[in-house]
């Protein structure tokens, strides 16, 4: 070894024998609860509590460590439901069966909403032309005699 090596750990030998080793006692001891409580003897219970309630939060801290952070987007597009409407599509258009009209037609009609402006326009029919009993030469007849009478 060199002379300088030598030195320098004599150099710090002889602080930590100057110190006597103060230093580091005091770094690793912990001061126990009842040195942290004032001299004062009301509230005591209160500081306990409160000294308390502090070493166990410190205690229960979780770290980060060995956690792979996330992107937030990633997470919510895992979590969101994906749509099964293609799935469903190719499903239906992919058999033959075809449904009937009027069951169609049922299943809308149920689906509509309940309220006067959800309800589908009704088709506008056209009043049928009312049929005579008599024939156009009945008229003909009965005109020539009413007016030739008058």
């Amino acid at each position: 070894m060199s002379i300088s090596v030598i030195r320098r750990g004599l150099e710090l030998l002889s602080n930590d024998i100057k110190d006597g080793g103060k230093s580091q006692k005091k770094s690793c001891q912990k001061t126990t609860l009842m040195d942290q409580i004032s001299s004062n003897k009301q509230g005591v219970r209160k500081q306990i509590r409160q000294l308390q309630a502090h070493s166990q939060a410190r205690k229960s801290k979780v770290t980060v460590k060995n956690k792979n952070v996330k992107n937030a987007l990633e997470e919510y597009r895992k979590k969101q439901k994906k749509s099964q409407l293609s799935a469903n599509l190719e499903y239906f258009l992919g058999t033959s069966y075809v449904t009937q009209e009027h069951h169609t037609k049922k299943i809308q009609q149920q689906n509509t909403g309940r309220l006067s402006r959800h309800q589908p326009e009704q088709p506008v029919r056209k009043p049928a032309q009312e049929k005579s009993i008599f024939t156009e030469e009945e008229f003909q007849k009965f005109q020539k005699e009413y007016f030739a009478n008058l």
